[in-house]
């Protein structure tokens, strides 16, 4: 059984059309990304999900209930797009507090360690820096063990250090059993953690499949570059339903096209006994991908 299903969700504000007829279902252990550029309604999406909004139509399950279900407090972790502590509270006297609010807390100590917050805990919240701050996020959102952790837009105005750190906490967090729902507007981000992707564009989804599928289905081009040992008739390649252009350069064969392109070529090459010295593939990218889909970079 999926551990959410969301059906035919919409939501709006006031003459603002924020959700349109969203659709997807997560699978238990997987991180689900949901990506798309500001403003595409992500944000509503997950928090009607996560129960702090209604929607105005549609069906949402978490857990087989309603999010809006009580008993789903110590189930569902969340971490919203923007959260604060008191300047003054410590890290210890947050993972307290906070752990005094689950009937079966985990140790707080434990994931401060984890988290790499153990020399921190008598820092205050306004001392932290942007990565400790989400490394505790991240540790409030897992301090009463649930079985799903929704995590929004976790590492925007993070430096790139600090951003490949916590992706390496959002795999160790599904490392521990817990289905991570990942929202972001990172190309990158999602292609290196998700298992699979809904891409939500003007509040509709309008893809969904895993970050390689995405790149397939959209017909995202890729290059191939190699030296032939002997002279290659372009017409052997153009004739392929896979390439859309073949170009020289300086002894080199470009071969661009889409789909399983290396394959086509490879398998032609092989019939007619060229061998293809020094061969690079440029693969198409999630951005690319992305690009393709909407029309738009995921900054517009």
């Amino acid at each position: 059984m999926a551990v959410i299903e969301v059906s035919n969700l919409s939501k709006r504000y006031g003459d603002t059309v924020a959700v349109r007829d969203v659709s997807f279902a997560v699978e238990p252990g997987e991180i689900f990304g949901i990506l798309g550029p500001n403003g595409a309604g992500k944000t509503t999406t997950v928090e009607c999900v996560a129960g702090l909004r209604t929607p105005d139509s549609g069906d949402i399950t978490v857990l087989g209930r309603s999010p809006r279900d009580p008993a789903l407090r110590a189930e569902v972790g969340v971490q919203l797009q923007e959260s604060q502590l008191q300047e003054k509270l410590t890290v210890r006297e947050a993972l307290d507090l906070y752990s005094a609010f689950y009937r079966d807390p985990a140790d707080w100590r434990a994931l401060a360690a984890e988290l790499g917050l153990a020399d921190k805990l008598r820092t205050p919240y306004g001392k932290l820096s942007g990565g400790q701050k989400q490394r505790l996020s991240i540790a409030l959102a897992l301090i009463g063990n649930p079985r799903v952790a929704i995590l929004d837009e976790l590492t925007t105005g993070l430096d790139p250090a600090a951003r490949r750190d916590t992706w390496d906490l959002i795999e160790s967090v599904r490392d521990r059993g817990v289905t991570v729902v990942l929202v972001t507007h990172f190309m990158e981000e999602a292609e290196r953690l998700c298992d699979r992707i809904a891409v939500i564009d003007r509040g509709a989804v309008i893809a969904l499949d895993t970050p390689a599928g995405l790149v397939e289905h959209a017909e995202a081009e890729q290059t191939i570059r190699f030296r032939p040992d002997k002279p290659l008739d372009d017409t052997l390649l153009t004739a392929l339903p896979e390439v859309r252009e073949v170009r020289h350069t300086g002894g080199r064969v470009e071969v661009v096209g889409t789909g399983n392109l290396l394959h086509a070529v490879s398998t032609v090459l092989a019939v007619h006994q060229i061998v293809a010295k020094e061969l690079r593939l440029e693969q198409a990218s999630l951005d690319d991908a992305f690009v393709r889909l909407t029309g738009h970079t995921d900054g517009e």
